[in-house]
């Protein structure tokens, strides 16, 4: 699960792998690149738009801590409705990515799978982006867990994101969702 998932360190991923994203999103096989220091590869036969990304990116900060609660679920479909970057997205998508997500969680080697696809589908301009939604949904419900914490800290690593944006992002999720 998960939590255990993110607790300890991961383990590098098989020569090869295979998910399977449920309700027809696709098939992903998953291959190791070994001259690229073991980064992972996707191949999809139904490719993952950025938005399918970002959403992927939401559900998996609110899952991380083995509770989706109601206020991060208001959240993300606050942010698919209002946010440009969403406009003409088919919402339609937003149950296979997350049945997606929940299936790489499942895996042993499955956050390593979570960020390698990621990292495939979703332009680098949109990597400051993805943690800003990131930020917003783990804030939704008003404290963080240490699971939450700790993806929110893999995804500024895999995504580069500097020490002080990192900071000002989360500094603005954490203004948007203070309670009196």
């Amino acid at each position: 699960h998960v939590g255990i998932l993110l607790m300890g360190r991961r383990a590098p991923c098989p020569d090869r792998a295979v998910i399977y994203c449920g309700a027809g999103l696709a098939s992903i096989n998953m291959q190791v690149n070994r001259s690229k220091g073991g980064a992972t590869v996707p191949k999809s036969t139904a490719p993952l738009t950025p938005q399918d990304a970002l959403i992927a990116v939401m559900i998996g900060v609110s899952a991380s801590d083995s509770s989706i609660r109601t206020s991060e679920l208001v959240t993300i479909q606050r942010i698919v409705n209002h946010l440009p970057v969403f406009a003409g997205y088919d919402q339609d998508r937003m149950q296979r990515v997350s049945k997606a997500v929940f299936d790489l969680f499942e895996e042993e080697e499955g956050l390593d799978a979570f960020f390698g696809l990621l990292k495939s589908v979703l332009p680098e301009q949109l990597f400051e982006t993805a943690y800003a939604l990131a930020c917003d949904v783990a804030a939704a419900d008003g404290r963080l867990d240490q699971r939450e914490l700790r993806l929110l800290e893999e995804i500024r690593h895999e995504f580069n994101i500097d020490r002080l944006h990192g900071a000002a992002i989360e500094r603005g999720a954490r203004a948007r969702h203070m309670v009196i």
